[in-house]
């Protein structure tokens, strides 16, 4: 060998490679001193990198296992929600043979530690599956299957809601005149003028007037109504036509006693506000914040406070119901603590807390029991129950048992904006603040000006971080966002903490006495400042921007990606800032509809060369109100011509319909059975709101399908022509009444 041999220390000879002339052979395993070297096959290549991966993925996992209790209610939403996707009603069964079958893989895994908790994430899963199956079965009544315009209605009164204009009855276990029995709901509401005085909860009553089946969707993926309704217990809603007659009839007995009392004190509640306040737009604020009715307030009020972000100061939710519970707990403690025997001797701290129990639980009863309330009651109660059991009262542990118990009691519910907004946001508070260690050590060193500066601090961070939460779920059901939120809750939520709901809990303890007036109206002045706030902050340009609808899937990854980012510690949560932006940009990328039809062919839209939607109709409805929100845009184009051509050339209209033109496509949209035998042959899709049989062309929706399939949705794509239609996202389930 010509390289030179050089000692490792050991004594073996180790071939300098550097000094070996470049024609040098390379040394043979038999050389003297020569150690093979393992060569890498090329899958090892690939897979190293997955390895690694893999195996931080799962020190990651490891490092958080704290936290994973905390996917328990993800997964079991998860499979709620799932069940409501099903394009078709599934078998009976088939719920429990999910349950069934992850148990049986949970057993049968036990020894298998990331078995185990695949098979707990699957148990988890089907067991929210079930629950929506059931729930779904528990509640299920006749819903109407068609109009009934005039009938004889008689049912128990059970909740009384006064709108502007009207009052709203529920009448449960009603008759009606032209149904059969095994054809009536069990519920149905009524419509009644506020002409009439409305008869008191708990009474029977007669009316005449005419019920219909709860509306379906505006449009496809639009808000369903009708399986909201469904849930309620509500087959039917309606108008009457005159007042209601109250009729001799026995009292109500059990549980539903309870609930007309609670109706009842409502009404008493709303009353009284009326007889202290004069205005009558304060008096609805004042009157919401008491009972939990918002339906009075004026729509422009309403608007106002959407406008500016304060919407959630008028429904009842965990704000209230925790100020409600804190004030009389710090309330009782002090009492109690003034008490020297009662101080030394009385655990003052839990007693208060079991006060501070009751009054949730009493508010939650007075104000209806929405969902957010009950949700909050439940946090409510868990953090008043660990000071009782001196456990730490803040803990993310507390939203995911008040959601898995919230869920479980009404599955459907998650589905809508109350359920989702009262979760984002109390969950984003806690991830937030869960390492507020070091500013409760500040705090202890502040005077009383850093201290104010540090509470002005936390409001203005507590509202950016609620703002922030809810934004996706307001962009998702409502359209809009509220540039000026963090301002105007920065005045409203304080003056609302530490005036408005002291002087109602005042209110309250009045109100058997019949003294409250002085209470209710230094509570209204609070109300004042809340209500200038809304229209001062609604009233500024661009107060609130409407964009379109955001489509499920950006929704989904906005909520995944929100979760990871609360739910883990470690630097690997800000992942789900990546899914949160991504959702936020998918309104922007998705297309809207060309034409729209409504259900029942009354009222159609198409899309004008600017962009925004034209209405065949100047009367907007309740059905164009939603097109135009979904659309991002909150007033429409000039209206279809009702002869000749329209400002743009896309719309040509006669006395028998109209021809629309996009893309080199012609769709007709027809008001007469006249023109079906000219535009059948010239349009590429036909819609009508008759019968329109024997028509040629390529797609017919006539009114037989519309009555069919609901809502339609006209795409016009290089392509051709894309429809989409409320029952191709519905499916057949038993809210819409096909099975």
């Amino acid at each position: 060998m010509g390289g030179k041999r050089a000692s490792n220390g050991n004594g073996a000879g180790v071939t300098d490679r550097s000094a070996a002339p470049l024609d040098d052979p390379l040394p043979g395993p038999l050389d003297e001193g020569w150690e093979p070297v393992a060569t890498v096959a090329p899958w090892t290549r690939v897979l190293a990198p997955l390895l690694s991966a893999w195996g931080w993925l799962t020190n990651q996992l490891a490092a958080e296992r704290e936290r994973w209790v905390l996917w328990i209610p993800v997964g079991f939403g998860f499979g709620a929600v799932g069940y409501f996707w099903l394009p078709a009603e599934p078998p009976w069964w088939s719920g429990l043979a999910a349950v069934v079958g992850a148990s049986v893989l949970l057993a049968g895994l036990r020894r298998w530690l990331a078995g185990v908790v695949v098979a707990l994430g699957l148990l988890v899963v089907a067991g929210g599956f079930l629950t929506a199956q059931g729930h779904a079965m528990l509640v299920a009544a006749p819903v109407l299957a068609r109009d009934i315009p005039s009938a004889t209605i008689t049912g128990r009164v059970m909740a009384v809601e006064r709108r502007p204009g009207a009052v709203r009855l529920t009448l449960r276990d009603p008759t009606v005149s032209r149904l059969k029995p095994e054809e009536t709901p069990a519920a149905l509401r009524i419509r009644v003028s506020d002409k009439h005085p409305p008869p008191p909860p708990g009474a029977l009553v007669r009316l005449r007037g005419s019920v219909s089946p709860p509306q379906p969707p505006a449009e496809p993926g639009a808000f369903d109504f009708q399986r909201r309704a469904y849930f309620m217990g509500l087959g039917g809603v309606g108008f009457s036509v005159g007042a209601a007659e109250v009729i001799d009839a026995p009292p109500v007995t059990g549980w539903s006693r309870v609930t007309v009392v609670f109706e009842q004190l409502r009404g008493y509640i709303a009353e009284r506000v009326a007889r202290t306040i004069d205005d009558p737009v304060e008096a609805s604020v004042t009157t919401a914040l008491l009972n939990g009715e918002q339906f009075a307030i004026p729509d422009p009020t309403m608007e106002s406070f959407r406008n500016s972000g304060l919407a959630h100061l008028l429904s009842i939710s965990g704000l209230h119901v925790g100020i409600a519970a804190g004030i009389l707990f710090y309330v009782v403690r002090a009492l109690l603590a003034a008490v020297p025997y009662v101080a030394l001797r009385w655990p003052v701290k839990k007693i208060a807390a079991v006060f501070g129990i009751l009054s949730a639980l009493a508010y939650t009863l007075l104000v209806g029991a929405p969902l957010p309330t009950v949700r909050s009651v439940l946090m409510t109660g868990l953090i008043m129950g660990a000071v009782v059991l001196d456990r730490d009262p803040l803990s993310m542990r507390l939203v995911a048992f008040a959601g898995i118990v919230t869920a479980a009691m009404d599955p459907e519910g998650m589905l809508g904006p109350s359920f989702q907004m009262s979760f984002a946001a109390v969950v984003a508070l806690i991830a937030a603040f869960e390492g507020g260690g070091p500013m409760a050590a500040w705090k202890r060193d502040l005077g009383w000006f850093g201290k104010a500066l540090l509470y002005v601090g936390g409001i203005v961070l507590t509202s950016v971080i609620a703002t922030l939460a809810t934004l996706p779920f307001s962009l998702f059901h409502f359209q809009q966002i509220a540039f000026y939120g963090v301002l105007s809750n920065m005045i409203a939520i304080p003056v609302t903490s530490f005036w408005v709901m002291p002087w109602s809990l005042i209110a309250y303890a009045l109100l058997p006495f019949g003294l409250e007036a002085p209470a209710v109206i230094a509570m209204n002045w609070g109300d004042r400042v809340v209500i200038g706030t809304a229209t001062f902050f609604g009233g500024l340009p661009w107060a609130s921007l409407t964009v379109p609808a955001m489509p499920a899937g950006g929704f989904a990854a906005v909520i995944l990606g929100g979760i990871w980012l609360c739910v883990w510690t470690r630097r690997w949560r800000w992942w789900g800032l990546v899914a949160v932006l991504g959702g936020l940009a998918t309104p922007a990328l998705v297309d809207r509809p060309d034409v729209i039809v409504s259900g029942d062919g009354k009222v159609a839209a198409v899309r004008s060369a600017s962009g925004r939607l034209s209405l065949s109709s100047k009367t907007e409805g309740r059905t164009a109100e939603t097109w135009l929100q979904r659309d991002g845009e909150p007033q429409p184009a000039d209206p279809w011509p009702q002869a000749g051509l329209s400002a743009d050339g896309r719309l040509t209209c006669d006395a028998l319909g109209c021809l629309y033109h996009a893309a080199g496509r012609r769709i007709a949209l027809l008001r007469l059975p006249d023109a079906l035998d000219e535009d059948c042959g010239a349009a590429e899709v036909v819609i009508a709101v008759f019968p329109a049989r024997g028509c040629r062309a390529p797609l017919v929706i006539d009114r037989w399908r519309l009555r069919r399939e609901g809502a339609h949705a006209l795409y016009v794509e290089t392509g051709g022509i894309r429809v989409e239609s409320v029952r191709d996202g519905r499916g057949d389930r038993p809210w819409t009444g096909r099975r």
